[in-house]
C-alpha cells in the first residue's frame, strides 16, 4: 500500500517537473523578443530627437517602457523561482501549486509583452505614419496576436489531452 502511495507520489512528481520544464521552454521563446525590445526602449531616451515627442508619444512611450520591463520580471520570474525554492527554503523544486502560480505568472507576463508590442508599434507608426496608419496597423497587429496566441489553442484545438488522436 505504502509502495503504491510512493509510486503515485513519483509519478505526480515527475509529471509536474515535466510540466514545469516545458513551460520554461515555452519561455525561453519569448524571453529575447521582451528583452530586445526593453533594451531598445532603454536606448530611445538618449537619442537626440526623444525631447521632441509630444506628450502624447511619451504616454505611449510610457506605456511600452513599463510594460516590457513588466513582462521581462514576470517572464524571468519561474526561472528565479527554480533557482531559488530549494537552497534557500529547503523545499523541492516544484509542486503542482507552484507549477500552477508560475504559470499564471507566465500568461499575465505574456500579456504584459503584448502591450508592449502593441505600444511600441503604435508609437513608431505614429511619429513615421501618423494616427490613422498607427491605429490601424496596431489594431490588425492585436488582432493577429489574439488570434494566435489565444484564439487558436483555446478555441481551435482540441479539448482533450488525447495525443493518439
Amino acid at each position: 500500500m505504502a509502495t503504491e502511495t510512493a509510486a503515485r507520489t513519483g509519478a505526480a512528481d515527475t509529471d509536474v517537473d515535466e510540466r514545469f520544464r516545458a513551460l520554461l521552454e515555452g519561455i525561453r521563446t519569448s524571453l529575447p523578443g521582451v528583452q530586445v525590445l526593453f533594451a531598445f526602449l532603454l536606448t530611445a531616451p538618449l537619442q537626440s530627437r526623444f525631447s521632441d515627442l509630444s506628450t502624447n508619444e511619451k504616454v505611449w512611450f510610457a506605456i511600452a517602457f513599463y510594460s516590457s520591463g513588466l513582462a521581462s520580471v514576470l517572464l524571468i520570474a519561474p526561472s528565479v523561482h527554480q533557482r531559488f525554492r530549494a537552497p534557500v527554503s529547503g523545499l523541492k523544486r516544484q509542486s503542482h501549486t507552484h507549477l500552477m502560480i508560475a504559470t499564471w505568472v507566465t500568461i499575465v507576463g505574456t500579456v504584459a509583452m503584448g502591450v508592449a508590442i502593441f505600444a511600441t508599434t503604435f508609437l513608431v507608426s505614429l511619429i513615421v505614419f501618423g494616427d490613422t496608419v498607427a491605429a490601424t496597423a496596431t489594431a490588425l497587429l492585436a488582432a493577429a496576436t489574439v488570434w494566435s496566441w489565444a484564439y487558436l489553442p483555446l478555441v481551435t484545438f482540441p479539448k482533450t489531452s488525447d495525443s493518439g488522436s
